[in-house]
């Protein structure tokens, strides 16, 4: 069987489109990015490292490749005495836009340009200085000719109205997939999650709904929620999207795993197995949800996972190296070992973390700032003592000492 083809929506309109995993947290565990900044600098100063992971995720059954472009607006690129503004918003994305382009092109991949939430934003709320921002990066994925955009990790849905406005306006006819890294109840403004889904669509998204922040089950009932909204106000053609974390986040609140005590160094025992992948995988589909993939945490064999769950729907096409619910395990030499070769094992075993003393939960941070509040303002020199002294003020003054 050969890989799905056609264009985007089109491609959705025919069955389940599977995206690629979270690069950031992948290439920084392997010491590419710097954790904090979260920007693709890798692409210049690494792009072998980028390069093998595109190769590792259209191997494992990714139909849409997206461009390592994350965080990468000339003002993120900058922000506090961040080193990655050297290379220019223009340098990084067209180093990204090459890469992706020369492995996902012969593989028979979609290739998507990316946006995502600028610090322009938090600090100032303006809509022009938003949009010409967003600008720099457009100019770079008009030239590729990018297969669709992707508006992505957006706290505040206002936001990514003015990037899909801005990419309607300058990319004329590129279909856009826009998602917000909220919970099921509302963004970080306090807008409810499905009413978000409807503005995202009346702002001309033609795919809706949620990535990061939160886990595959967590983003699921809010992607839930948008479904029914979105064609309760009628917009029939739009379609769905999901990109979570390949995180269990139970206990996150609003502002997601950034709020957990464990994040970004110590999260991996909350890393979801790829049996709880497939159940994702299917109760996406089920919602009716077409276009599924990750974000952070999401490695390889996780979208092998929902590649494998889904081969019916895709036309019989299978990623490589699929596990068929452990049948490999029939040449294991342990014969207690060959005993879990089956799917009733894997789908219902439950996992121990190996840690008699952890806890299920953690208490996360809840600062409860947001765009607008001066500890959130942004600026491209560094840090200062004084702001770091006002953060820690504000932790003491919360209760989190």
């Amino acid at each position: 069987m050969s890989r799905p083809t056609g264009g985007f929506l089109e491609r959705l309109d025919k069955g389940p489109v599977i995206g690629d995993g979270g690069f950031v947290f992948a290439l920084e565990k392997r010491g590419y990015v710097e954790a904090g900044p979260w920007t693709p600098e890798a692409v210049i100063e690494n792009p072998e490292s980028v390069a093998q992971l595109h190769r590792e995720f259209i191997r494992a059954g990714s139909d849409v490749c997206q461009a390592f472009t994350f965080y990468a607006s000339d003002d993120k690129l900058k922000n506090r005495g961040h080193s990655a503004g050297q290379h220019g918003v223009r340098g990084i994305n067209d180093a990204a836009c090459k890469l992706v382009k020369s492995l996902a092109k012969p593989a028979g991949c979609l290739v998507a340009g990316g946006l995502s939430q600028t610090p322009t934003y938090l600090t100032t709320r303006n809509k022009e200085i938003v949009k010409s921002e967003v600008k720099k990066q457009l100019e770079v994925f008009k030239e590729h000719e990018v297969d669709l955009m992707i508006c992505e990790y957006y706290e505040h849905v206002e936001e990514a109205e003015w990037h899909i406005e801005a990419v309607k306006e300058f990319m004329p006819g590129c279909p856009i997939a826009a998602s917000l890294c909220i919970n099921e109840n509302s963004d970080v403004h306090g807008v409810p999650t499905g009413k978000c889904g409807v503005r995202l669509a009346r702002a001309g998204a033609d795919v809706v709904g949620i990535n990061c922040h939160f886990d595959p089950f967590r983003c699921l009932e809010g992607v839930k929620k948008m479904v029914k909204e979105v064609k309760e106000a009628g917009f029939d053609k739009t379609h769905f999207m999901i990109q979570p974390l390949a995180y269990m986040t139970p206990d996150a609140s609003v502002q997601g795993f950034i709020d957990l005590p464990e994040f970004p160094f110590a999260l991996e025992p909350r890393v979801c197995t790829r049996f709880e992948m497939h159940r994702y995988a299917r109760e996406a589909f089920e919602a009716g949800i077409r276009f599924i993939g990750g974000c952070c945490g999401f490695e390889p064999y996780h979208i092998r996972a929902l590649s494998e769950e889904l081969i019916s729907e895709r036309g019989g096409w299978a990623p490589v190296a699929c596990i068929s619910w452990g049948k490999c395990l029939e040449k294991h030499t342990k014969p207690w070992v060959r005993a879990r070769a089956s799917r009733d094992y894997w789908e219902n075993l439950n996992p121990s973390t190996g840690r008699p003393f952890s806890s299920s939960y953690s208490k996360g941070d809840q600062w409860g700032v947001t765009a607008g509040h001066e500890l959130v303002k942004q600026h491209e020199h560094t840090t200062t003592e004084e702001e770091l002294k006002k953060g820690h003020d504000f932790k003491a003054s919360k209760g989190h000492c």
